[in-house]
């Protein structure tokens, strides 16, 4: 029954002409489509969908089989490893570690990949899917800001309010539906595949939220956001007091106790209905069951629940006015706190099979997806990487949840594999990625974050995880064709995070950037004194100039004075040293406008900046906080990255054809992927062929 529902989910998501967008996005509260409209809609419009099958049948077959006449392949596979390090992989098919990585070698090619300028993840997977450098595709970092208040945005969609609404006593009802728009720019290639009639699917690239239209199916990665309209905010329940904040990425809350049972509440997101829009809640209790075990007790279900275990996904159902109900999933782990018993809720995800807005082309793709193997996650950021730098949670359970959610995309791939019969398959696996920003502290000689500690932990995590991946390439290879074009990329490799750098500290220190009087420097430059600053620091990889015209307050004059600064600031930060390390911590800064080209260079930060490797932008830095140093150790567990100079963070490149390029760039794919299917190279693009001279 499971398949013939998800048969007909499959054929209302290829039957659907674009995704049916929820009214309201997140940040701005929801407002709701329930489960009930939804599925009467994907039923007619798979019945539907069944009634003109053959005439589509028909009329695909004939497009396809035009459209691939110039193909020099009829399928395209690309395996996304996000983050995969060619030295680390170099090192472990030397030991033997990666079989089937080292074989595609022998009988393909593997190359070092040159990523973008910075090279941090949207940047690098926007160059990927364009095949344009980041001044045409206008994403140049994770956050950007916001030029009227300073404030960090995010940088890859906007998401607003509703303009119009209605008060209806105590209610407002909007009656149009908020912006939510992707703001990265230029063509994907699929969606340039799609124009000549070639189908693809496309799971879980980054920045590909909200959903772009194409000839397809697809799954949003990266910036989806969770269900209270936050890039992922996890919930851990105490009954102990808290004594200090939680920096990122989660909030504390009480469990209160009366006998053996425990009380909590669950936040959900916002009644955007009411004119207050009040946090809705779920009221559960804990108690103890049997073997040591206890039973979460929600409205609507009870879950057993074994210490340090993950629950599945569990459905919650909040109660929005109007009887609306607003649905999301969540894991939840017993696990224990000083001694007591605690309890962490992951991020509440959106519902795959009733989404308050679209996460995947066309919607009803991810009610299909839930259908064929169950609820997933589908956060941009699913695993969650801050409840392990906070402590709470051991890395034997972070990895656990890691690999779950591993196993929910392999799923999703080789049903692609097998569905996908020509055309594009690209799929992109994050666990690389988190697995090594939160392990590489156990490949690094005295990491700050160890110091001290005896033992324990998972030294072994990364290895494992390269491990995985290779097990997962042969398994990936027996599902291949035999003539079918296979590529294995990384948008970037990884490097130890030793030390953390504050460039607004810098700036203060130097005369650039001003606080108010009495100010100490609090999050997100509110207390910079706009007036009197030249330069600021937001992201994690540029630095901005306080133009007049442009920044609200700017005072820096557009033109030469301008152009003079940037100089300026490039000899002075290039081949800065951190003095209590006696090293170099920043080996070049570049002038973005000598980077990028196209027509939204002009977005940019004023200024990009390459770090030495073992250092970083510091976490106060990337959160606005100006404070007296500028350098200072990292100890957390997020121990590794890539927001490095480019030149030291390349990615990988494994093929089983031969190149006729020499250095690769991630920009090349999509322009070779475009020439082997036979579809002219658009323009726009900067990448090149990388299987013609």
């Amino acid at each position: 029954m499971r398949r013939l529902v998800a048969g007909l989910a499959f054929l209302a998501a290829v039957a659907l002409a674009a995704p049916a967008y929820a009214y309201v996005g997140p940040g701005a509260g929801f407002a709701f489509i329930t489960s009930f409209f939804f599925l009467i809609a994907t039923f007619f419009v798979a019945v539907f969908s069944l009634a003109v099958w053959p005439i589509r049948f028909v009329y695909t077959w004939f497009r396809r089989r035009r459209a691939l006449r110039h193909a020099k392949v009829k399928r395209v596979v690309v395996l996304g490893l996000d983050g995969m390090d060619p030295q680390l992989a170099e090192k472990w098919m030397a030991e033997g570690h990666l079989p089937n990585f080292k074989k595609l070698a022998e009988e393909g090619q593997f190359h070092r990949l040159r990523t973008t300028f910075p090279s941090v993840s949207p940047v690098a997977w926007s160059s990927f899917m364009t095949g344009a450098n980041p001044g045409r595709h206008n994403i140049f970092d994770f956050l950007s800001r916001d030029v009227r208040t300073y404030l960090p945005t995010l940088s890859s969609a906007y998401i607003g309010d509703a303009r119009r609404t209605i008060k209806l006593g105590k209610y407002h009802i909007p009656l149009t539906r908020p912006e939510i728009r992707l703001l990265r720019k230029s063509k994907p290639f699929w969606v340039v595949l799609g124009e000549h009639g070639i189908f693809s699917t496309v799971i879980r690239v980054p920045i590909t939220f909200p959903p772009e239209k194409f000839n397809g199916v697809s799954l949003s990665g990266m910036c989806v956001p969770d269900i209270r309209g936050s890039q992922g905010t996890f919930s851990f329940y105490t009954t102990k007091k808290w004594d200090s904040d939680v920096e990122e990425g989660g909030v504390i809350l009480p469990l209160t106790q009366n006998g053996e049972t425990l009380r909590g509440e669950i936040l959900g997101p916002p009644d955007a209905l009411l004119a207050d829009q009040p946090e809705m809640k779920i009221s559960f209790t804990l108690r103890p069951g049997k073997n040591g075990a206890y039973v979460l007790k929600l409205p609507d279900k009870d879950v057993p629940l074994a210490f340090d275990q993950f629950s599945e996904w569990i459905r919650l159902s909040f109660k929005a006015s109007l009887h609306i109900t607003v649905s999301g999933i969540a894991r939840f782990l017993l696990t224990r706190y000083q001694g007591e018993p605690a309890l962490y809720v992951s991020p509440i995800n959106l519902d795959p099979e009733r989404p308050a807005f679209a996460i995947s082309h066309p919607k009803a793709y991810s009610l299909y997806l839930s259908k064929l193997i169950g609820p997933f996650a589908n956060l941009g950021l699913a695993e969650d990487t801050w409840v392990l730098n906070e402590g709470l949670i051991s890395d034997d359970l972070f990895l656990t949840e890691t690999y779950l959610i591993n196993d929910e995309r392999e799923k999703m791939f080789f049903d692609a594999l097998d569905k996908t019969k020509t055309g594009l398959v690209t799929c992109v696996f994050d666990g690389t990625d988190r697995i090594q920003h939160m392990f590489f502290r156990y490949l690094v000689d005295d990491h700050p974050s160890l110091r001290g500690k005896n033992g324990g932990g998972r030294k072994d995590a990364v290895l494992d995880l390269y491990k995985n991946m290779d097990a997962l390439l042969g398994r990936t290879r027996k599902k291949l064709k035999k003539n079918d074009l296979f590529l294995v990329m990384s948008d970037h490799g990884f490097k130890p995070f030793n030390r953390g750098v504050n460039l607004n500290s810098w700036l203060l220190q130097h005369g650039y950037l001003a606080l108010k009087d009495g100010a100490k420097g609090g999050k997100w430059l509110t207390d910079v004194d706009w007036s009197r600053t030249r330069a600021y620091q937001v992201g994690l990889g540029g630095m901005y100039l306080n133009v007049r015209g442009r920044e609200a307050q700017g005072i820096v004059e557009p033109g030469e004075e301008a152009a003079a600064l940037r100089r300026e600031l490039v000899t002075k930060l290039s081949g800065l040293v951190d003095e209590e390390k006696g090293k170099v911590a920043i080996n070049q800064v570049w002038e973005s406008d000598k980077l990028y080209t196209g027509p939204y260079k002009g977005n940019a930060p004023d200024l990009i900046i390459g770090y030495a490797v073992g250092w970083r932008a510091g976490w106060d830095g990337t959160t606005g906080v100006v404070t007296p140093h500028v350098f200072e150790d990292n100890v957390k567990a997020w121990s590794g990255d890539h927001c490095v100079d480019p030149r030291e963070a390349p990615g990988v490149l494994f093929t089983n054809f031969k190149l006729a390029q020499d250095e690769p760039s991630i920009m090349d794919i999509a322009p070779t992927v475009l020439h082997q299917l036979g579809v002219p190279v658009p323009g726009y693009m900067d990448g090149r062929v990388l299987t013609e001279k």
